[in-house]
């Protein structure tokens, strides 16, 4: 078999059908353990730089098994190609390369309907180079988007193909790990851009300021979204609650954490904010579906790879952050697990405001990369390893 160009979706179809292969990253270890394929599943997973390919062909080629199809990654594809080329002319007989390189997997959306056999559709949209989630809403010919990422071309494709006009992209809040896309989207298709001035009041943006518990309804009846304010993770963070059924929490808790209020260098007010926001929540419907805006790992994930939970569950897997009952004790638990955000958070900052542009190039390598969101004993474990 000649050596052969595979997609993301495809490299995602096969780890989660649990497809017997290796998986070759030929970058360097330093962008390598910054941010690499993950699944829900188990799978092989090798590391050996394409220089070291250059170098010591024979002695990389040895490390590799013989016996399951060889799956390469690279940074942009030229690499994986050159090193597939290795491996066929030493009779490796199954072996592909990474259409468009990580970035295609840092990019990739796998669309998921939460609820199937209701009269609108909601949709879970998971980035998993990213470990996050947007959101789109349908009811008949209209469909509105939480959070999407800067992947416009495929919401408007996806909104096409169910004969859907984009018309209200939402905000949760100013985002820090991700080129935001709402802007975009409105700019290319006239939607509303719908967000909290409290994060975005500095922002050189036409949005339509939300209310704290307004309800905004489809020309037709079914999935009306209220939204609620639920600052803390930033000034502005704020929740979509979608037919009283589903909870969007974007940043300010997740299934197996809760937002980290310190990203905005203002961690003692934020704190504060946040321990309110988590009282208040605690009030909130036990049955209400926690739709997070990011997940820490895939074993979050539901039996059909969604990330959702119930509030009552979230309250559960979180109970030492959520039985804290003092304001003092919850900002010496904040403390206690800091850890320092990603340099390029300030820039990514200032793009999603666009109070600062950069070109494509840039904002890919911006992009790339796990989250760092989450407020928990956990993140700051990995972050010192």
């Amino acid at each position: 078999m000649s050596i052969f160009k595979y997609s993301a979706d495809q490299l995602y179809s096969w780890l989660t059908s649990r497809k017997e292969m290796t998986v070759l990253d030929v970058r360097n270890k330093v962008d390598f353990s910054r941010f690499r394929v993950e699944s829900p599943y188990p799978f092989i997973m090798q590391n050996i730089s394409y220089f070291d390919f250059m170098e010591i062909e024979d002695e990389c080629v040895a490390k590799i098994g013989r016996d399951k199809p060889i799956r390469i990654v690279c940074a942009k594809e030229g690499s994986a190609r050159y090193v597939a080329e290795i491996l066929n002319r030493h009779g490796f007989d199954d072996v592909g390369y990474l259409e468009g390189g990580i970035k295609s997997w840092g990019n990739l959306l796998v669309p998921s309907l939460l609820n199937p056999d209701e009269e609108y559709q909601l949709y879970q949209f998971i980035r998993p180079g990213k470990a996050s989630c947007s959101y789109g809403l349908i009811n008949g010919h209209e469909m509105m988007l939480f959070d999407p990422s800067r992947q416009t071309d495929f919401y408007l494709a996806f909104a096409q193909s169910n004969n859907c006009t984009i018309t209200k992209t939402f905000e949760t809040h100013l985002q820090a790990d991700y080129i935001a896309g709402s802007r975009l989207i409105a700019d290319k298709c006239g939607a509303r851009f719908m967000a909290n001035e409290n994060d975005f009041s500095g922002a050189k943006i036409n949005y339509r300021k939300l209310s704290d518990g307004e309800v905004i309804d489809f020309a037709r009846s079914g999935g009306s979204i209220r939204s609620v304010f639920t600052p803390g993770h930033t000034p502005g963070s704020t929740s979509f609650i979608i037919d009283e059924k589903f909870m969007l929490s974007g940043d300010t808790i997740f299934i197996h954490s809760v937002g980290r209020p310190d990203l905005g260098g203002q961690v003692d007010a934020w704190s504060d904010t946040l321990f309110e926001t988590l009282q208040k929540i605690k009030s909130f419907d036990d049955n209400l579906i926690v739709l997070p805006a990011h997940y820490m790992e895939w074993n979050e994930a539901t039996k059909d790879l969604t990330f959702a939970a119930t509030l009552a569950q979230t309250k559960a897997f979180n109970r030492s952050i959520y039985d804290i009952d003092d304001n003092s004790d919850f900002h010496a638990f904040i403390k206690s697990n800091m850890r320092e955000q990603p340099e390029e958070y300030a820039t990514i900052r200032r793009i999603n405001a666009n109070l600062e542009q950069v070109d494509d190039d840039r904002a890919e390598e911006l992009d790339l990369g796990k989250n760092e969101c989450a407020a928990s004993a956990y993140a700051a474990q990995q972050a010192q390893k």
